[in-house]
């Protein structure tokens, strides 16, 4: 008997041993389970599957890829706080590192000073893995950098002399005029361009499209595509319409914005346009101040989301009538001063018989200029005079 007994025992034994090694087989690969004593090299040609995401080879071996970094590799945040975070909407490091400090103490039931705090360490772990740039650079890195941005084709070459080269990414470009001066035209030919290849001075990516007034048409993008022989198809799976009904609902997509860059792999949100819902719903000076601050909470969060993933941001804006200007053009923008400093760029549009004249009002670094263009079949395009004396000064330049 007990020599049975003693047989079970070790046949039970080597069961367990047989099951455990068996689980430890098939859990599936992950970094965190890759220790800092082993050799592990990004720049294997085997990908790794974590979680279901591919780790591609990298092309610099010292950076991490922001899809591979998680909540809890950044310092302070444990499994609890992780999941508060993802309950508020933030599944990753950079939407963490974009969040607004009051808005995340808010969501996750903590102090500012805990949230800033995360914040920050968010940001410090996108900088040691080189996704973002460090908090010092020389002046000439900085210039290094610009002059490698992205740029995007307005569809007029006049236009674009107008940026110098097109709308950059890493920015907050705002056009503000009256009703029909060529606002909502001038975003569906961004949407049409800004999804051919850089070399045709697209970004090569999707577009994001807020729409806040019913004035987003897919007819005319088609139309647009068709016009500068692109294919339509391909260009309206490039763009993710998003119909906005209300302020809160506005909010709660920018707020949510990074999630959606990565879902549709933009590179350029439009929002047209970025006053209507709040003047509508916060009517008379008694709401101006929390309108005020709801819109430089919208306007911030843009140009974070801009700079962290270095996308292109366009927002068009309605403008009023100053009584007491007795000369000149009394057109004013609305939103007062808070969209206008939370705007890298802001260009006036007004009308000039069939044609538009674009004017550059705010700048870091553009000369103050007008410049005319027009509407037609192609969207923005040149207007016809222009091109006839450009092609003939391209014909003596070659004589």
């Amino acid at each position: 008997m007990v020599e049975k007994k003693i047989v079970q025992l070790s046949n039970a034994n080597t069961n367990e041993e047989s099951i455990s090694k068996k689980s430890k087989s098939e859990e599936p690969i992950s970094n965190n389970n890759i220790s800092e004593n082993e050799d592990f090299s990004p720049d294997l040609e085997d990908n790794v599957q974590d979680g279901g995401r591919s780790l591609s080879k990298l092309s610099n071996p010292e950076a991490i890829p922001e899809f591979d970094l998680e909540l809890q590799d950044i310092e302070g945040i444990g499994p609890t706080t992780a999941k508060k975070l993802k309950d508020a909407g933030i599944f990753s490091v950079m939407d963490l590192a974009v969040a607004g400090v009051e808005d995340l103490a808010v969501d996750i039931n903590a102090t500012k000073e805990s949230a800033a705090s995360f914040i920050m360490a968010a940001q410090k772990l996108l900088r040691e893995s080189n996704i973002l740039e460090k908090e010092f650079i020389t002046a000439e890195t900085a210039l290094q950098k610009r002059r490698s941005l992205l740029r995007c084709s307005t569809g007029s070459s006049i236009l674009d002399d107008l940026f110098l080269g097109g709308i950059e990414t890493q920015a907050v470009t705002e056009f503000y005029g009256e009703f029909g001066s060529g606002k909502s035209q001038i975003c569906h030919t961004l949407c049409i361009i800004a999804g051919q290849p850089i070399e045709a001075r697209g970004l090569n990516s999707g577009v994001i499209y807020i729409d806040t007034e019913g004035t987003f048409r897919p007819e005319r993008l088609e139309q647009i595509a068709r016009a500068r022989n692109i294919d339509p198809t391909y260009a309206l799976k490039n763009v993710a319409v998003c119909k906005v009904y209300n302020s809160a609902h506005l909010e709660l997509i920018v707020k949510n914005l990074g999630k959606y860059v990565d879902d549709y792999k933009a590179k350029m949100i439009v929002i047209d346009s970025i006053i209507s819902l709040h003047r509508a719903e916060f009517s008379g000076r008694g709401t101006l101040a929390d309108r005020q601050q709801r819109l430089n909470s919208i306007m911030h969060k843009l140009l974070r989301i801009a700079e962290i993933y270095n996308i292109a941001i366009i927002v068009t804006n309605q403008v009023q009538s100053a009584p007491d200007t007795f000369f000149g053009d009394p057109t004013k923008p609305t939103g007062g001063n808070v969209i206008g400093h939370a705007s890298t760029y802001r260009v006036y549009l007004r009308k000039s018989g069939e044609n538009r004249v674009a004017r550059m009002i705010d700048s870091p670094y553009h000369p103050y200029a007008d410049v005319r263009f027009t509407v037609n079949e192609k969207g923005v395009d040149d207007i016809e005079e222009i091109k006839k004396s450009s092609k003939k000064a391209d014909l003596s330049k070659d004589d």
